[in-house]
C-alpha cells in the first residue's frame, strides 16, 4: 500500500483540503459542528456495540417490562436494516441532502448519514432491556481465545471499511469537503484489499462479529441470527444500485468474485482502469 493507492490518495487530499480551509466563517463553523458531533455519536455507537456484544447483550440500560420488553427489543432490531436501506434509496437521499437547512445539504449528506446510522446503533445497544438469561460465559482459555476472535473479527471490519473508503463509511468526507469548500469525491466501485476476494467483505466482517463473542443469551442469538440474515440479503440491494452505476464493469467483478465466501484459489489484484476501485 502506498501513496499512489487511492485509498490513500484521497485520504490525503481530503485532510489538505480541510486543513487549509478557504474564508467563510459560518461555512467553517457548520462543517466542524457537524464532523464533532458525527465522530463523538460514532465513537459512541461503536463502543457501545462492542461493548454490549461482548457481554451478549446482558447489560444495558433498557428498563422496558417484560414481556413488553420482547416488542421494545424487536423494534430496535428492525429500525436499524429498514432505515438504514431507504437512506440509500433515491427517495431516501433526497431526504438527507435536505436535512441540513441551507445550500450545503448535499454536501454534508455522508455525514448527515453517518450521525444517522450511528444514532440508530446507540439506541440499539444502550436502549436495550437485557433478558437476565445466561446461556454461557466462557472463562479460562476459551476465554482468552474468544477475546482474540472479537477482536480479530472487528480488526476485519476496520479492514473492509477502509477498503470501502474509510471517508464515506466514518462520515469525514461530508464534513471535510464543507470546510476545505471542495466538492465530495466519492470512491469509486471497491475492488481492491478484502474486495478481491469477496464482493461483500464489510457485511461478512459485521456478521462475524455477532457471533465471535464469549457471553451467549437468549438476547445475542436474536440479534445474531435476524442481522446476519441482514448482512446476507441486504447487499443484494446495494448490488443492485451498482449495477446500475457501473454497467459492464461491475457486471464483470461480480462474474469474477464470490458473493461472502472466497475462493480456495487467490484472486489477481485489479489492473488501473479494469475496474474501479475504490
Amino acid at each position: 500500500m502506498t501513496f499512489d493507492d487511492p485509498r490513500i490518495g484521497r485520504l490525503i487530499t481530503l485532510i489538505k483540503a480541510a486543513g487549509h480551509p478557504p474564508p467563510g466563517r459560518g461555512r467553517i463553523a457548520l462543517a466542524l459542528a457537524m464532523g464533532a458531533m458525527c465522530h463523538l455519536i460514532f465513537a459512541i455507537a461503536v463502543l457501545s456495540m462492542m461493548t454490549a456484544m461482548f457481554f451478549g447483550l446482558s447489560e444495558s440500560f433498557g428498563t422496558v417490562p417484560w414481556p413488553w420488553a420482547a416488542l421494545a427489543n424487536a423494534a430496535l432490531i428492525v429500525q436499524f436494516p429498514l432505515l438504514h436501506s431507504f437512506l440509500l434509496s433515491k427517495p431516501g437521499t433526497r431526504i438527507i441532502t435536505r436535512l441540513i437547512p441551507g445550500p450545503h445539504g448535499g454536501t454534508l449528506s455522508t455525514t448527515t448519514y453517518a450521525i444517522i446510522a450511528s444514532l440508530q446503533l446507540a439506541a440499539l445497544f444502550l436502549l436495550w432491556t437485557p433478558s437476565g438469561i445466561i446461556w454461557y460465559r466462557a472463562e479460562g482459555l476459551p476465554l482468552v481465545v474468544l477475546c482474540i476472535a472479537y477482536a480479530s473479527t472487528w480488526l476485519l471490519l476496520i479492514k473492509a471499511s477502509f477498503d470501502a473508503g474509510a471517508e464515506v463509511q466514518s462520515g469525514a468526507l461530508g464534513w471535510m469537503s464543507l470546510l476545505g469548500k471542495i466538492k465530495p469525491v466519492f470512491p469509486e466501485m471497491p475492488t481492491r484489499g478484502l474486495f478481491r476476494h469477496i464482493r461483500q467483505p464489510i457485511y461478512v466482517a459485521f456478521a462475524l462479529t455477532l457471533w465471535a463473542v464469549p457471553f451467549w443469551t437468549p438476547d445475542q442469538l436474536a440479534l445474531a441470527i435476524s442481522y446476519t440474515a441482514y448482512c446476507l440479503l441486504a447487499p443484494r440491494l446495494k448490488e443492485k444500485r451498482f449495477e446500475q452505476r457501473y454497467g459492464d464493469a461491475f457486471d464483470r467483478y461480480r462474474d469474477s468474485v464470490p458473493y461472502v465466501l472466497p475462493k480456495l484459489s487467490p484472486s489477481k489484484e485489479p489492473k488501473d482502469g479494469a475496474n474501479p476501485a475504490q
